[in-house]
């Protein structure tokens, strides 16, 4: 008579605790990420000023291949500062009046008049990503960056 020897292990409690534990610090980092993008959704409502880091820029003029570079690069401020109490929008040079501003479920929108352009600013409420464009007659300077709130 041959004795049966069994191939399986006996089972891990410690390692299925283990196992346990990274799920509960997943679903309690799931729920801190949920809770966090709401608290940084809220940030956006207009209620506090933000900082805005302008990253990537491009400068398009009709007929020629756009030139794109690092907004610092090209002229744009490194930083832009929103003041919604003071409608202003400010770089370290110059300080512009918001003349528009329209806050919605996803993003806000900002208009104004600087020199001899207009400009428009969209920021993402839930990331705090901003495009905006200053147009004159001769073309268009598109920034890209972020923003944060102060």
């Amino acid at each position: 008579m041959r004795t049966r020897t069994s191939t399986h292990k006996k089972f891990d409690f410690a390692g299925f605790r283990s196992i346990l534990r990274l799920g509960f610090a997943q679903i309690i980092a799931v729920i801190a990420f949920i809770t966090l993008g709401t608290a940084h959704a809220a940030d956006f409502d207009g209620s506090n000023p933000l900082i805005c880091a302008t990253i990537e820029a491009l400068d398009c003029v009709a007929g020629q291949d756009c030139t794109k570079g690092r907004a610092v690069d090209m002229g744009a401020p490194p930083f832009l500062r929103i003041d919604f109490a003071k409608k202003t929008i400010g770089g370290p040079k110059r300080t512009t009046t918001i003349l528009s501003m329209d806050i919605s479920d996803n993003e806000i929108l900002f208009q104004g008049k600087e020199l001899d352009f207009i400009w428009s600013l969209a920021v993402d409420r839930a990331s705090g990503n901003f495009s905006a464009g200053l147009v004159d007659h001769d073309g268009v300077f598109v920034l890209f960056g972020s923003c944060t709130p102060l």
